[in-house]
């Protein structure tokens, strides 16, 4: 007997989400480490969620960096969500880790964002984490060899990239390069859109000073080499998710490249992120698809962007209700130095998709 396409179409479902092809991102799960484990034992590392061999084995290498690491999780689920709260994808799938739909399953835009956002904040994590000294392996980056300008001078403690990018690849990387695992598709576009995020992690570099001088004349500067904080680089990998280029893998010369599908004769650039399979339009619930809809979302009803209630409704109209808003009000400043306010509270209308 033949079987039915629904059969066979939830079998495939099954299927995809067991052979976990999405294992590159899967050490996202560590957000979830609970605080009791304190991670000073290298058989804790067989206790974190998640992570493929190779990263047991740079956990075991060093345990010193594993609180950055679940901390680095922590930051890619709070960015990741404020980058998207006004889109219909609203990023709410990247908790399930490291059991995710297929939203994140396939190459999709949304899983080349969150590689890319991925790799960036580990990175990230760990440069500022040596600059703080909570890490014994590394101290802080190295001084410029550019001069800083007229009545700037070197100090201060630079945020330390290198070593950031170093352990930060290593890491994040990791399950792309174990053999047999997934397509070399997958890998390459995988391996790219990481390779992407560490590009945005290093463009957002910026030189950081502070005043020094009589009665606060800034007569002289001291200056360091600092990250733009992450949520700024997940703004710029949002732009870059925007303008997201289809590829194929097809054969050029003797090996498969992964080309764009439509403008095949340039290469992919270095600094856009890529995709293999389009998106769903994400408006209605439905799992198989991995997309959560967008029933319940509260949309913006002046808006003209993806948030407002036109756009995140998908033309299904939207119901109206009020909130009760307390806030700060009458504040009064006290010489010398304080202020005080009162509470106020005030109703607001706010509308939520049908």
């Amino acid at each position: 007997m033949r079987a039915r396409p629904q059969v066979c179409e939830a079998l495939l479902f099954a299927l995809a989400l067991q052979t976990g092809v999405c294992y590159g991102i899967k050490w996202l799960a560590l957000s979830k480490t609970p605080a009791a484990l304190a991670l000073n034992q290298t058989q804790h590392c067989k206790q974190l969620e998640g992570l493929v061999s190779a990263q047991v084995q740079l956990c075991r290498s060093n345990l010193q960096l594993m609180h950055t690491v679940v901390h680095a999780a922590r930051e890619v689920m709070k960015a990741c969500r404020r980058a998207f709260a006004d889109m219909r994808w609203n990023c709410s799938s990247i908790e399930l880790a490291p059991n995710y739909l297929l939203d994140l399953e396939r190459g999709t835009r949304e899983s080349a964002f969150v590689y890319a956002l991925s790799a960036a904040a580990i990175s990230h994590t760990i440069a500022r984490a040596c600059t703080s000294g909570d890490l014994p392996g590394c101290s802080c980056g190295p001084v410029p060899g550019e001069p800083p300008g007229p009545g700037n001078r070197w100090g201060g403690c630079a945020d330390n990239l290198s070593y950031g990018l170093l352990m930060g690849a290593k890491f994040s990387d990791a399950p792309m390069k174990v053999k047999k695992t997934g397509s070399q598709a997958n890998k390459l576009m995988r391996l790219h859109n990481s390779e992407v995020g560490r590009q945005a992690l290093r463009a957002s570099l910026e030189m950081k000073c502070k005043c020094h001088g009589v009665s606060g004349s800034c007569s002289i500067r001291t200056c360091w080499k600092g990250l733009q904080e992450l949520q700024d680089v997940a703004a710029d990998l949002k732009i870059r998710y925007l303008s997201a280029t289809k590829v194929v893998h097809r054969p050029m010369g003797t090996r498969k490249h992964l080309v764009p599908k439509d403008l095949d004769i340039r290469p992919v650039k270095d600094s856009e992120l890529i995709y293999l399979q389009s998106s769903p339009d994400f408006c209605m619930k439905n799992e198989k698809v991995g997309s959560h809809g967008t029933q319940d979302r509260q949309c913006n009803k002046t808006s003209n962007g993806s948030d407002s209630c036109d756009l995140m409704c998908c033309g299904r109209g939207y119901n109206p209700y009020t909130d009760r808003v307390v806030e700060r009000c009458h504040c009064k400043y006290h010489w010398c130095c304080y202020v005080t306010c009162r509470r106020c509270e005030r109703t607001v209308e706010r509308y939520v998709c049908k």
